[in-house]
């Protein structure tokens, strides 16, 4: 009877225990779920990494007592190892970083990795518990979890295992996330940076557009006014002369009349100046000199008659010693320099300077300014001032048909800026403006230059000093205008030339040639630039001669080109005396 009454008592016992754990089983699953809610929400709400990393650990270490835990993230630059990333490490620091170190070596982290799951694993020394988690989404491991067990509890029970997983694979997927919305968010800059570039450069070529056309509209009306001015101006600058010479030279008429003829040359002259505006005033093209006609200018008695006016400001010259000549109108680019000579004398509010420079100038690469400069030899004309500058509203303007913030009658016509415009155009040239208001302005002009002969320049070498006597010569460039002037120049001075388009062209050359001396472009594009070339030709010809030349001004792979050998570096364009004196003095060494 007992007996009976015994296996009853078991089998309620065992009910109760079988019940009693569901009832944990149910419990612990509701309290998972409750916990994972605020969890998910907190992390995948956040953009930063270590803050996610920082909201697992706390929550890891609510539900399971772990001594300390330490989590390391995959590094995103190679994928190749890990960065720590260790919170509330207090007196475990040193220990855990060293048994990690350990796991490491022993291929123990690469073992978790391939788990998937949480497992246990010793430390080094055999007296405690580590639990290895790979913190991973399915398609991408992004750390590793390592907590450290209590030494009185070395065992984590199956359903601790089950929600570290849980935590760790939401804590992947919201650090995929973050990277996800790093990703989308540096796209979106580029994107947008990209859209600001383009909507300035087509707002740009709006403007450009505009200009263009109000130019064209005011020139067409301007056009047909002066042709039918200097039809009625003819007589007013021309019968004055007759009467005056059929005049006594006391006859009170005189000074009238001559005050007449006065007025019809500057009305002439106003007409002139809208022929250039309109861009139909250049008629003449000769080869002419920058240099030339700035000093003509400074001795003219227009110049004479603006000193006197402003006879505080000082003009300060720095010209070009070997100037390219240019293709225009000396009349028109004349004008030119006394429109902007003037409008910077009177951009001085008291005592103040006014810079005048030429030079040659080689541009590699276009140039972005008030105009795009195009690649090209140019001869540079800049007229600077330090007086009140133009506001950046005006500069807009400035070159617009009498657009003026001067006084009418007083100060010109409003057609000085734009008379500028229409000659720079007509020479096929470009034009900049920089200004800041209260410390000055400067104009540069560039003017295409022309490789057409004028009268000789006796400079001071004799062509003789610098003539060849059959060397032999390879010019490596990659712009064929470049080969030909070189090419052509030193043939008259008496060299053997040959051209390269290209270093790697060069280099296969001289693998069954050879050159005394070689003229190397620095920037050739595409390809190798003219430092490689030189390194790799030196491989086939140590001590190999051979001068720089560029557009740019000396970088610091020229001066290296130079410590291995190369000689004079020059500057782009080329003038005959500048490459044969230095091609002369490198063959020579």
């Amino acid at each position: 009877m007992n007996t009976k009454k015994d296996a009853e008592q078991k089998k309620l016992t065992e009910r109760i225990a079988y019940l009693e754990e569901n009832r944990r089983f149910v419990q612990n699953a509701l309290e998972m779920a409750l916990s994972m809610g605020d969890f998910l929400e907190s992390i995948n709400g956040e953009k930063d990494v270590n803050q996610i990393l920082l909201a697992a650990e706390k929550r890891i270490k609510k539900i399971i007592p772990f001594e300390t835990c330490a989590l390391y993230r995959v590094n995103e630059e190679d994928n190749s190892d890990f960065i720590p990333t260790v919170y509330d490490p207090g007196q475990f620091k040193r220990y855990v970083k060293d048994e990690v170190e350990f796991m490491i070596d022993k291929g123990l982290f690469a073992w978790a990795l391939r788990e998937k799951r949480g497992v246990t694993i010793s430390s080094k020394d055999n007296t405690r518990q580590f639990v290895l988690h790979v913190i991973s989404t399915p398609s991408r491991i992004r750390g590793m979890f390592v907590g450290l067990l209590p030494a009185k509890k070395p065992i984590i029970t199956d359903y601790s295992n089950a929600l570290l997983s849980i935590i760790l694979m939401n804590t992947a997927n919201a650090l995929e996330n973050t990277q996800l919305y790093k990703m989308v968010l540096n796209k979106n800059m580029i994107l947008e940076d990209e859209v600001k570039k383009k909507t300035e450069k087509l707002m740009h070529a709006e403007r450009k557009l505009l200009h263009a056309q109000k130019m064209e509209a005011i020139g067409t009306l301007a056009g047909g006014v002066a042709h039918d001015l200097n039809n009625i101006l003819a007589g007013l600058v021309s019968y004055p002369d007759l009467l005056l010479m059929r005049l006594a030279e006391d006859s009170p008429l005189r000074e009238p009349i001559l005050t007449i003829k006065e007025s019809g040359e500057k009305a002439a002259t106003i007409v002139q100046d809208l022929l250039t505006m309109t861009r139909r005033g250049v008629a003449v093209k000769k080869v002419v000199n920058l240099n030339k006609i700035v000093s003509e200018y400074l001795k003219s008695p227009e110049y004479n008659r603006l000193k006197s006016f402003y006879h505080d400001a000082e003009v300060e010259t720095h010209f070009e010693p070997n100037p390219l000549n240019i293709l225009g109108s000396s009349v028109h680019l004349y004008k030119t320099v006394m429109n902007l000579v003037s409008n910077a004398a009177e951009a001085l509010s008291e005592r103040g300077e006014i810079i005048i420079t030429t030079q040659n100038r080689y541009i590699d690469r276009p140039v972005k300014g008030y105009d795009d400069v195009q690649e090209g030899e140019y001869v540079v004309l800049t007229v600077s001032d330090n007086g009140t500058g133009i506001s950046p509203e005006d500069i807009e303007r400035i070159f617009e048909p009498f657009y003026t913030k001067k006084v009418m009658g007083r100060s010109g016509t409003g057609l000085g800026m734009a008379v500028v415009w229409g000659t720079v155009k007509d020479h096929k040239g470009y034009i900049d403006v920089e200004s800041i208001e209260g410390e000055g302005t400067t104009f540069t002009l560039y003017f295409p230059v022309t490789r057409q002969e004028t009268e000789k320049d006796m400079s001071s070498l004799s062509i003789k000093d610098y003539m060849g006597d059959k060397e032999s010569i390879l010019v490596i460039d990659d712009i064929e205008e470049q080969r030909y002037v070189a090419k052509g120049m030193l043939q008259n001075l008496g060299y053997s030339v040959t051209t390269a388009d290209s270093g790697e062209e060069a280099i296969d050359y001289l693998k069954t040639n050879s050159a005394d001396l070689l003229v190397l472009d620095m920037i050739m594009d595409p390809g190798i630039d003219g430092l490689e070339t030189y390194k790799r030709i030196l491989e086939l010809h140590p001590g190999q001669k051979a001068i720089i030349a560029s557009g740019f001004s000396e970088t610091e792979r020229v001066k290296e080109a130079q410590r291995m050998g190369a000689g004079k570096y020059i500057i782009k364009p080329y003038t005959l005396e500048k490459i044969g004196v230095a091609v002369k003095e490198e063959l020579e060494k």
